[in-house]
């Protein structure tokens, strides 16, 4: 039998400290800095400054996504709600259609009560094993906010902040107790390709101080019998075509900075899609050498922990997000 385990953020509610934490974020909108742009946008009066987002959330789709790692999708999928726009503008992104969409798709803006009401509908009628929240960096204070909605509805899944790494570290140190299981990606060691390809600067310092601070706060993996995550961190890592991404240098700092037993994803499934079909750079996949390469780095530096993608898997990863219910399938 599965053993049954609190949510964090339980206490926080039942002490009262998740309401603060929450009107506490709320008050960011004002001047808004929860990313590393740090913009002031005042959100909360429908200024829109970089991540084209205001003071309701943008949610593009949600299903039970069975795509991801393992310990997170199971076997009734992965209650995954993706968030539109975002806070980076990568050339490759393949989630482009809702990351960067130029309508902004206000028409997608929903209220923090309907999203909690999604949360609840992917817990109680999709049976999804957790909340699985793509893109949540400019949402952070929406979230909160519906998870607090969402308790006293019933809700008690595990959450899930997957997000594209570039974070402020400061954002995420008040969702210490909120958060359950965190799964960034790291896609830089140089902030020029971070620069150029993502529009992210001094992606590689937020993105590492932001990691560091998520691994302060749930640790290694933890799974309940059945295993599936219950809490603790995987750092996704894509590998990118010329070794743009940097892989070694990665993969050694969690090595070194974080801990051996760190728990990585390694993903092959780059394609070129988006802007990256014109770049000469990134207009490519991956090959079987820049796959093996890396394959041997993980092995170098005795990495154990987690998963990696075949070669080829690609085609698995190419969603469409004009499709009305799920975009992978």
């Amino acid at each position: 039998m599965t053993n049954i385990v609190r949510p964090s953020y339980l206490p926080l509610y039942e002490s009262g400290e998740l309401e603060r934490r929450v009107k506490e974020l709320e008050s960011r909108l004002n001047r808004c800095n929860l990313c590393p742009r740090q913009c002031f946008a005042n959100r909360n009066a429908g200024e829109r400054k970089f991540c084209r987002s205001g003071a309701r959330p943008i949610v593009s789709s949600y299903c039970a996504h069975r795509g991801e790692e393992p310990v997170i999708s199971g076997s009734r999928g992965s209650g995954t709600i993706f968030f539109g726009n975002c806070n980076m503008n990568c050339t490759y992104c393949q989630n482009h259609q809702i990351s960067q969409p130029s309508d902004n798709r206000l028409q997608n803006e929903i209220s923090c009560t309907k999203l909690a009401e999604i949360m609840i509908y992917l817990q109680d009628e999709l049976r999804c094993h957790n909340i699985n929240l793509v893109a949540p960096t400019h949402f952070v204070p929406q979230i909160t906010r519906a998870l607090l909605e969402a308790i006293p509805m019933g809700f008690h899944l595990p959450l899930v902040y997957n997000t594209g790494g570039y974070d402020r570290v400061e954002t995420i140190v008040i969702l210490d107790g909120i958060i359950d299981i965190y799964l960034p990606d790291l896609r830089y060691s140089s902030d020029r390709w971070a620069m150029k390809y993502s529009a992210a600067p001094m992606y590689v310092k937020n993105a590492r101080a932001a990691i560091k601070e998520m691994n302060r706060q749930v640790g290694d993996l933890i799974l309940d019998d059945d295993g599936m995550a219950l809490k603790g961190m995987i750092v996704r890592h894509l590998i990118l075509p010329n070794n743009i991404a940097g892989s070694e240098n990665t993969l050694t700092w969690l090595v070194e900075e974080i801990s051996p037993t760190v728990t990585i994803s390694i993903m092959s499934q780059y394609y070129p899609t988006h802007l990256a079909t014109g770049i000469p750079d990134l207009a490519r996949k991956i090959t079987t050498e820049e796959y093996s390469s890396v394959v041997d780095i993980v092995n170098k530096l005795g990495l154990e922990n987690g998963w990696l993608q075949e070669l080829g898997s690609d085609s698995n990863y190419q969603p469409d997000f004009e499709k009305e219910d799920h975009p992978f399938e």
